[in-house]
């Protein structure tokens, strides 16, 4: 992973904040940005692993989570589009996901603005306006526990929904969160770096 040199300017520029897979994986949105990740130099959002995802195998993903999450960095990275739905649209598809409606995003230039969080658009508004950033988009998933696994998001339902997924499923939830910027340190993170389950499967992962 490329690192940011101190210095690095946000003015005028368009981004894409991160702070899970798209760090280590900027798969198809690679050619659209300007590497390095400026690591930390995002806003501060409350994020907690408590989505169920099928394109990770049922695994849990990190989400901006309100209810449930603690403030955590998130992480810029400068796109070469000039206009903020060209952003939107690179996140999107990197994404896969099928609505726009998924994806966050916030312009200073035009105030447009679409998050189903508004209290974190707003966030995310005033980060632009201290930084100079023209706008930023990201990827804006509800957390969706409940639905999945039929109780409500808490530490110790997320470890025995976790210890219920076998093969390709726990490897790959494995990988996600194990793989996560340090700096995603949810409350489930840090129940899973004291359980000795999840550490015996992280040393094999």
């Amino acid at each position: 992973m490329e690192v940011t040199t101190p210095g690095t300017s946000l003015h005028d520029a368009y981004v894409v904040l991160g702070y899970g897979s798209l760090i280590w994986d900027l798969e198809i949105l690679a050619p659209q940005v300007q590497l390095p990740w400026l690591l930390n130099a995002g806003p501060e959002l409350p994020m907690e692993f408590s989505r169920i995802s099928a394109k990770r195998l049922m695994g849990l993903v990190v989400v901006i989570d309100a209810v449930h999450g603690s403030l955590c960095p998130t992480h810029a990275i400068l796109s070469n589009r000039t206009d903020i739905h060209a952003v939107a649209d690179d996140l999107c598809a990197r994404e896969r996901s099928s609505s726009l409606d998924y994806i966050g995003a916030v312009c200073r230039r035009s105030g447009f603005s679409r998050s189903y969080q508004a209290e974190v658009a707003a966030h995310i508004n005033a980060w632009c306006e201290r930084t100079g950033a023209a706008g930023a988009v990201w990827t804006d998933l509800p957390q969706n526990f409940a639905e999945h696994a039929g109780s409500a998001f808490s530490i110790d339902d997320a470890i025995a929904y976790l210890r219920t997924l076998r093969g390709e499923n726990l490897a790959e939830a494995v990988r996600y969160i194990e793989n996560a910027p340090d700096a995603t340190d949810t409350p489930l993170r840090r129940a899973l770096a004291r359980d000795a389950w999840w550490q015996g499967l992280s040393v094999d992962a």
